[in-house]
């Protein structure tokens, strides 16, 4: 069951990140172009994804090490037979304005850092998920549980974390078609 999980969130993670990386490959017209409804350009969008990313990581990676700190003091695999991945409450959140969130300050992108240095960020958190999957192979991720209020989710595991990064994006490129759409109206 446990390899079906991760084999899953593998792919969607690396679907996701191959499409949030085509964006970075669009004239830079379109890339910087701001929307009717003075809602993020598709540079800025990218660099929110970064952001959260790299706040969602932080998370991660402390849940990854306690949950192996766990697993050497937990039997924990005969736990493993009924778990399940709430996939359909997750995948809301990949879902663009399914629901109302204010998010931190801290994840508002300032439009400052250059596109290639948001692109490199983007593959290094690619890799530290994958890292993180593989460390996690053996099903250790439900040992440990954090907090999230996003869309009252309540307490989840590594595993939800970081398909919720995948879901965030998913949003996110969501919001970038938006986007194309209305500057594709716009320059017809």
């Amino acid at each position: 069951m446990m390899t079906e999980v991760i084999n899953t969130i593998e792919i969607e993670l690396t679907q996701t990140f191959d499409e949030l990386f085509k964006w970075f490959d669009i004239e830079s017209e379109l890339l910087n172009y701001m929307p009717d409804n003075k809602g993020w350009s598709i540079r800025k969008i990218l660099e929110h994804v970064s952001l959260t990313n790299h706040y969602l990581l932080m998370l991660i990676s402390k849940g990854t090490r306690k949950a192996l700190e766990r697993s050497k003091k937990y039997d924990f695999l005969g736990s493993l037979a009924d778990y399940d991945l709430d996939w359909e409450r997750l995948k809301v959140i990949g879902q663009h304005r399914a629901f109302e969130w204010s998010r931190p300050g801290h994840m508002e992108p300032r439009g400052r850092m250059r596109v290639t240095e948001i692109r490199h960020e983007l593959e290094q958190q690619l890799k530290q998920c994958h890292n993180h999957l593989l460390a996690l192979q053996h099903g250790e991720g439900v040992l440990y549980k954090t907090m999230m209020s996003v869309n009252n989710l309540g307490k989840i595991d590594v595993y939800h974390y970081i398909y919720f990064l995948v879901q965030h994006a998913k949003r996110h490129i969501t919001q970038m078609e938006r986007v194309e759409i209305e500057f594709n109206l716009g320059v017809s």
